[in-house]
């Protein structure tokens, strides 16, 4: 069986991390296939919104601590010379480079809606995986931490841009210093998820989230993305020259004649 699953359900796709006798730990097959699902989210047109979720009781797990205990790297030892994670600084730091951190990037080049359905424990680069995603909604059961500093290690996936993003720096710190593990409660107060839901209902109220973007306008939810999104490092000057832009194109756009002519039958 395939360790990470692509699912497309009509408009929806469904990246399901399907390494569950390992918490959904990361491999190299997993990465490999994870970067060729984005890649397909990305530019397939049909595809309207993303979900990122784990097969069995957790969500991920991060890197493999089982492989590093055996010195052989996060995502396991493998023959190739670019995905050496053990042999030297230069090879730890471009094989992050080609394998884990074409995640985020390839992330940051999609403008549909991404949303993670955090169905169990999300752990270190695992949880990190959950925040590059737009909106992350959680089960009651599931347990988020930062674990790094247990490994003697930094994020080396994006969690130190995201995690102070989200919660604000003292937090991120906090979280990352002390490994310190949140039930979905705690994360939900300290906007680490969007929303917690029962267990059991954890599925249908992300399919029910989904049905209403996927029904939205398409190209006015994603320049909405890429304003919000571009917003985050621009001054405001800047922004409001870059939202104007866009402003200008949504007004000609069809998707802005359907909502007045909506308006006017209301």
């Amino acid at each position: 069986m395939s360790e990470l699953l692509l699912d497309k359900r009509g408009s929806i796709a469904y990246i399901i991390l399907n390494r569950p006798d390992k918490l959904n730990a990361f491999s190299k097959e997993m990465i490999d296939l994870w970067i060729a699902a984005l890649t397909e989210i990305k530019d397939d047109p049909d595809i309207r919104v993303g979900v990122l979720t784990g097969a069995g009781r957790a969500f991920c797990a991060g890197g493999d601590v089982k492989s590093m205990i055996a010195g052989e790297g996060f995502i396991g030892k493998t023959n190739d010379e670019y995905d050496d994670f053990i042999s030297t600084p230069l090879h730890v730091k471009n094989s992050l480079w080609k394998n884990i951190q074409r995640i985020p990037l390839l992330m940051d080049e999609i403008d549909k809606p991404m949303i993670a359905m955090i169905n169990g424990h999300a752990m270190g680069a695992g949880l990190d995986m959950a925040l590059m995603c737009d909106i992350r909604i959680c089960s009651e059961k599931a347990k988020l931490g930062e674990a790094y500093i247990h490994a003697g290690i930094v994020p080396g996936d994006g969690g130190g841009y995201y995690l102070p993003r989200t919660i604000g720096m003292d937090k991120a710190l906090e979280m990352l210093w002390s490994g310190e593990v949140k039930t979905a409660k705690e994360a939900k107060e300290m906007n680490l998820v969007t929303h917690v839901v029962p267990h059991e209902e954890l599925e249908a109220f992300t399919s029910d989230y989904v049905e209403k973007l996927i029904n939205g306008p398409q190209e006015v939810i994603q320049m909405m993305k890429r304003v919000v999104k571009e917003g985050m490092s621009m001054s405001l000057r800047q922004s409001l020259d870059y939202v104007s832009s866009q402003m200008a194109l949504s007004v000609f756009h069809e998707d802005h004649q359907k909502a007045i002519e909506k308006m006017k039958r209301k």
